[in-house]
Order: C-alpha cells, then sequence, then structure tokens
C-alpha cells in the first residue's frame, strides 16, 4: 500500500489564513500556497498508509480530551540563524498548543517521534527565502494581531504535488468556548 505524508495542525481561520499565505507568497516563499496557515502540531512524518485508520483513531481520542481554549496572534518572531524561518508569534494558546502536540506524538499512540527542535507554537510566514526577503516579513508583520477560540484540529497529507490537503477535522469534547475567546480580532496586515 506504501507510504504517505502526513501532518497535523491547527488551521488559521479566515481571512486570516488566507491573508498571512498571500503574504507569505509575497516575501518570494514558493511553497507558499500549498500550505494552508496553521500551527503544526505533528511535522511532516511518513507512515504506512495501512496505518491511518489508527492515527484517525488516535487523533480523534486526543479531541475528544481536548477542549477550546483561545488563541491570539501578535508580533513576529525568527528562528535564524538556527533555521530560516521568519514568523507570527503564539501570544495566547501556546500552553494548549503544547499539550496538544505532546498528545498527538505519545509515545503509545500511532504517530510517536522525536522532533528535529524543541517545540515551539507558531504561524510560518517566511521559509528559505532571502535574508532581505525575511527580514521585510520580520519587518512587515511585526504589528500583525488576530485572535479566535480554537475549536479543534485537523490531520493533513501531503500529496504528490508538494500541496497539503485536509484529510480529516478533529473537534475538541467540549462545545463551549471561553468566554474571553468568542471574539475575533482583526489585525493590521500592511500591503506588499
Amino acid at each position: 500500500m506504501g507510504t504517505v505524508t502526513i501532518g497535523v495542525s491547527i488551521a488559521v481561520p479566515e481571512p486570516h489564513g488566507s491573508l498571512l499565505q498571500e503574504r507569505r507568497a509575497g516575501f518570494g516563499d514558493a511553497a507558499a500556497h500549498g500550505i494552508p496557515t496553521h500551527v503544526t502540531l505533528l511535522p511532516p512524518t511518513e507512515v504506512e498508509s495501512a496505518a491511518l485508520p489508527a492515527i484517525e483513531a488516535h487523533l480523534a481520542e486526543v479531541a475528544a480530551a481536548g477542549r477550546p481554549f483561545p488563541m491570539r496572534l501578535s508580533g513576529t518572531g525568527t528562528f535564524r540563524p538556527l533555521s530560516p524561518v521568519v514568523f507570527v508569534r503564539v501570544a495566547e494558546g501556546a500552553e494548549a498548543c503544547t499539550w496538544l502536540q505532546k498528545e498527538v506524538r505519545d509515545a503509545s499512540g500511532p504517530v510517536a517521534r522525536e522532533l528535529q527542535f524543541p517545540y515551539h507554537p507558531h504561524v510560518t510566514v517566511a521559509h528559505g527565502i532571502g535574508e532581505a526577503a525575511m527580514d521585510r516579513a520580520f519587518e512587515e508583520l511585526s504589528d500583525y494581531r488576530a485572535a479566535w477560540p480554537c475549536t479543534g484540529f485537523a490531520l493533513y497529507e501531503q500529496g504528490p504535488d508538494a500541496v497539503w490537503r485536509k484529510l480529516r477535522e478533529f473537534v475538541f469534547g467540549s462545545a463551549v468556548v471561553p468566554p474571553q475567546a468568542g471574539h475575533v480580532e482583526r489585525g493590521p496586515i500592511p500591503a506588499s
């Protein structure tokens, strides 16, 4: 049956997801349109196709144990010089993301794995592009703000065309959204 490359992430909702994706493309990141805007919970991971039902069952259990939480993005950061990445910071919700990614990668589960770098929730807006473009991304999105109630996450598969496609969404076990997260904050997106 072969292998597939999967990932698990929290999607950045509209209108924020498309706006950040367009900005990423505008900075010259060729991969921008193949990667939905997200916060990673499980980085690209190769698995046997036959394992997908067990992975989906595991993710459903993780989601059932989770609860909605406020997510807030604010400002930029970078992993340079260690890794050529500029990102929008997760200012609220990082603790919940950290818990979720540990549960997804749990040693007793079907996608147990070690990470190349310590987990740091973020939204990539530039990756592997020239230094001047990375600097521009860092500066132009430094005032970016967005907030929403996070109510779940999704499983994605990377196709042979390098495009990531959603396979299934997983909604948290409780439909109750914390009161402070019931609004969507829209921040400025500087023009290209």
